[in-house]
């Protein structure tokens, strides 16, 4: 059972004497902030584990990525071309290209140059590289020189031979400037053994795994995911067929363990549980969940066992209600050893606030991460709560938030076909305000509003 929401008030309209009072609870951000502290403490107890990069994409650092070596690890050229030791023009060296994997060629004394490739290791004494379409050879026997611009290896053969006599190797001329260094990347020129490249928290992405790579990981350290169990309460739900005589399907079932997991949660089991305090008592205590997730149960009707589940059970409460619409009946609790419990209201979008209020947040400090949202202003004036955090749905229209009209504690219609969940502050907010988002753990929408999603009024 959930506490009856009040009809949302304008901004700027008066409340009347009819309009409710504040309730006891704790603010919206505030109980966000809890979720999250509890969720770093209990990360501080979990060791981190190492996975293969192949595994780790999606993961989080557990603890910052250090450069295992310097990055390049030896001065690399840039381009294909020429490495080349003082000021030209240059004697060509009559021996194999250097190539990258292999070994550094013999060191260049002034006026000495070499074939190079990219990526391969400079030879001791280079002064710079110049490309290959910055260059020509000239030979120094009596054939006519080459006076378009080196293109293969073929122009610049080491050694020319008449009858069996070596004839002198070519000359090399730079056709632009040379500027010492250029075209070669040096050792540490992206990051020196031990430099942090990343923090801990960072979301692990191709690109991460390319770094790591690059710096010499085989693993990277992620913290465990955590476990979660779902328990479903309440004798009216139904797990197939239509709704009839005062009973309803289950929505929070199938829909809470996929959103947990695209969280990073490893969801144990979904298990429901009818009104029957022994049984509930009995599953959040067996409970080998990291987190366990209630639905319904957390107001005070006659079947609301929650509150005196977690007292028997020693739990210490966190969060007793949140000032937040919908789904303000909300509770966080410890239950010791660095467990704790979520309880959501039992309306499914009421349980979807209660979702990215206290377990998003508690799930992403456990992980080291952070939860994702940002900033972005709504269309069209929004009617807000007098005393409370309202919660909308939305989907983005360019840079614009357009409020869904299906947005009831009981309903999903709004959510489906959502990007997020608007913050709106108590009192509501008005066209054009900055609004922050929840965003939710999936791909946006194209950003097109659907037929149903008129502007909220």
């Amino acid at each position: 059972m959930t506490l009856k929401e009040p009809v949302p008030v304008a901004p700027g309209t008066a409340t009347g004497a009819k309009a409710e009072p504040p309730h006891r609870a704790t603010a919206w951000p505030e109980a966000r902030a809890a979720a999250a502290r509890a969720g770093t403490a209990a990360r501080a107890g979990r060791e981190p584990r190492r996975l293969p990069l192949g595994q780790a994409l999606g993961h989080a650092l557990a603890e910052p990525l250090l450069a295992l070596t310097d990055l390049p690890s030896f001065d690399t050229s840039a381009m294909d071309g020429w490495a080349v030791a003082g000021p030209g023009p240059w004697s060509v060296r009559t021996e194999t290209p250097v190539l990258a994997g292999h070994a550094p060629a013999a060191a260049l004394t002034d006026g000495e140059a070499v074939r190079i490739a990219t990526g391969a290791p400079v030879p001791p004494g280079t002064t710079a590289v110049i490309r290959t379409e910055h260059s020509r050879t000239e030979r120094t026997d009596t054939e006519p020189a080459d006076t378009e611009p080196a293109e293969s290896a073929d122009r610049t053969e080491s050694t020319e031979r008449a009858g069996g006599v070596a004839a002198p190797g070519p000359v090399l001329h730079a056709l632009r400037d040379v500027v010492p260094g250029q075209d070669i990347r040096p050792r540490g020129q992206e990051c020196r053994a031990g430099d942090e490249l990343l923090p801990a928290g960072t979301e692990v992405t191709p690109v991460v795994l390319g770094l790591a790579a690059a710096a010499g990981y085989d693993e990277l350290p992620v913290p465990p995911r955590p476990r979660v169990e779902v328990l479903v309460l309440g004798d009216e739900l139904l797990t197939a067929g239509l709704p009839h005589e005062g009973l309803i399907r289950d929505a929070l079932g199938p829909m809470l363990g996929p959103w947990l997991a695209a969280l990073g949660a490893e969801v144990l089991a979904t298990r429901r549980i009818g009104d029957d305090a022994e049984e509930l008592y009995a599953a959040v205590t067996g409970s080998a969940a990291d987190l366990v997730v209630t639905t319904g149960g957390t107001a005070a009707g006659p079947v609301d066992h929650l509150h005196r589940v977690l007292d028997k059970a020693g739990a210490t409460l966190l969060v007793d209600g949140v000032k937040v619409r919908p789904g303000h009946p909300m509770l966080l609790a410890a239950l010791g050893g660095h467990r704790h419990l979520v309880g959501l209201p039992g309306n499914p979008l009421a349980a979807v606030s209660g979702l990215l209020t206290l377990a998003e947040p508690l799930l992403a400090a456990l992980v080291g991460a952070s939860p994702s949202g940002g900033r972005a202003p709504v269309l069209d004036e929004v009617h807000g709560h007098p005393y409370d955090t309202r919660l909308v749905p939305v989907v983005r229209r360019g840079e614009q938030l357009v409020p869904l009209r299906y947005n009831g504690p009981a309903m999903l219609r709004g959510i489906a076909v959502a990007d997020g969940m608007a913050v709106v502050p108590p009192g509501g907010a008005r066209s054009g305000q900055e609004l922050d988002v929840l965003d939710l753990p999936w791909p946006p929408t194209s950003g097109a509003v659907p037929a149903q999603g008129a502007c909220f009024t």
